[in-house]
């Protein structure tokens, strides 16, 4: 399948909404929460205002001109917070184009963007259940803390 990835736009920030419900991880036979559950406040920290801040930064992937996957980063005090330099990150892909190496290819065009922008690491926190846990693996990130059900990784830059 043919792919580009590239930043996104100004304009297309309002689709982190909709990348942010793709990222959360439904385990199978658990039903979906609904669309709006995006809208609680521990959620909304990870698209609220983006773009405001200069550690904001945004990736997409396009197939056929439809953006079909998101990467995004922002420093927050989220569930994968490290501290205050390092950037948080969340990626999502519609269910239709995962497993073809889309994401990890978005995952190492954000790392190089990072980099470039002189950050040192960047982090995430993703369920153990989780299939994306083993990419990130695969990719550079290390298990830094855990509880019970998530994961904090770590990628060096």
């Amino acid at each position: 399948m043919e792919y580009t990835i590239r930043e996104m736009t100004v304009t297309e920030y309002p689709l982190l909404n909709e990348f942010l419900y793709e990222a959360i991880f439904i385990p199978d036979g658990i039903k979906p929460p609904p669309k709006n559950i995006i809208a609680s406040p521990e959620l909304q920290i990870y698209v609220d205002r983006f773009g405001a801040s200069k550690a904001d930064f945004a990736l997409v992937a396009e197939v056929e001109q439809k953006i079909v996957g998101a990467v995004w980063v922002r420093i927050i005090h989220d569930y994968g917070h490290i501290d205050d330099e390092t950037p948080s990150l969340a990626i999502s892909l519609y269910k239709e184009y995962r497993g073809q190496g889309i994401g990890t290819d978005m995952m190492k065009e954000m790392l190089s963007l990072l980099k470039a922008h002189g950050y040192k690491r960047v982090s995430l926190s993703v369920q153990k259940a989780n299939y994306a846990a083993e990419m990130y693996r695969k990719i550079g990130f290390d298990i830094i803390r855990e509880n019970k059900e998530e994961w904090i990784m770590m990628c060096n830059l």
